[in-house]
């Protein structure tokens, strides 16, 4: 199987990309491709860039000159449930956009001319995510009771992972209004990004299946900024890449791969 493996910051990527045997590196569009093999699959690693625009350009790239049959997104989010701490994991079972309105010709957060506003991710790339982020969060509980870290109760709490709806926009959420007013517009979602909603309307499109996951940066507030910078630099995508190994894992051993 071909599957496609994107984020949007080069940290975010570059522990999958560690992951791959057999490595060679093409770039296209500005962007560099990197493409490997694991666990029987061959996989295509791209570190996006930041926003819709990049987002969607780097997933046509994956899906028409490298043919990948299925995409996985990963990295931070800005938490819109006050539930979520920083360091939960979230896997979107939907993504819409926050910040598109063409009304009155469209209804608000409708995408024009599709008739939604709201894509789903795959149902079954969606549970494989959560799977595997609940063994993961699992283990990196495990090792910090093992350091003596003294967050068990964070620890503990953090073997859910959360399903539901992500909002996507070319903003970075730094403040509680503009968090407030997003949480007014998309009621339903529980954190906020800028590329998800995008990957999924292109794969939408072509008819490729997809899931995302998300690691909570920061709260959406006014110490955004420096807590996004410091997940990054933290255990985020080392995480990410943990999942992402258990996903391709259970993938190999599905019958007729």
């Amino acid at each position: 199987m071909r599957i496609g493996v994107m984020g949007a910051m080069p940290q975010e990527i570059a522990a999958t990309v560690a992951l791959l045997d057999e490595c060679c590196t093409q770039q296209h569009g500005g962007r560099d491709y990197t493409t490997g093999t694991h666990q029987g699959h061959r996989v295509v690693c791209v570190h996006a860039r930041i926003g819709k625009v990049a987002a969607a350009s780097a997933a046509v790239e994956l899906i028409v000159r490298f043919g990948i049959e299925r995409l996985l997104f990963t990295g931070l989010a800005g938490a819109l449930s006050a539930d979520l701490q920083v360091g939960d994991v979230v896997i979107a079972d939907g993504l819409i956009q926050h910040d598109i309105d063409a009304s009155p010709l469209f209804p608000p957060l409708e995408v024009p001319l599709t008739g939604m506003s709201r894509f789903t991710a795959t149902p079954e790339i969606a549970s494989a995510l959560a799977r595997a982020a609940r063994r993961s969060l699992k283990e990196v509980g495990d090792d910090m009771r093992a350091a003596q870290v003294d967050q068990a109760a964070d620890t503990q709490r953090a073997f859910a992972p959360v399903r539901g709806d992500i909002a996507t926009g070319d903003q970075f959420v730094a403040s509680g209004a503009a968090r407030d007013r997003i949480c007014s517009r998309v009621p339903g979602a529980v954190c906020v990004e800028m590329e998800g909603a995008a990957v999924a309307q292109v794969c939408h499109e072509y008819g490729i299946p997809f899931g995302v996951m998300r690691v909570i940066s920061d709260r959406a507030d006014g110490s955004a900024a420096a807590d996004f910078f410091t997940a990054l630099a933290g255990t985020a995508a080392a995480l990410s890449a943990r999942v992402i190994d258990r996903v391709l894992t259970e993938w190999a051993n599905e019958p007729d791969r």
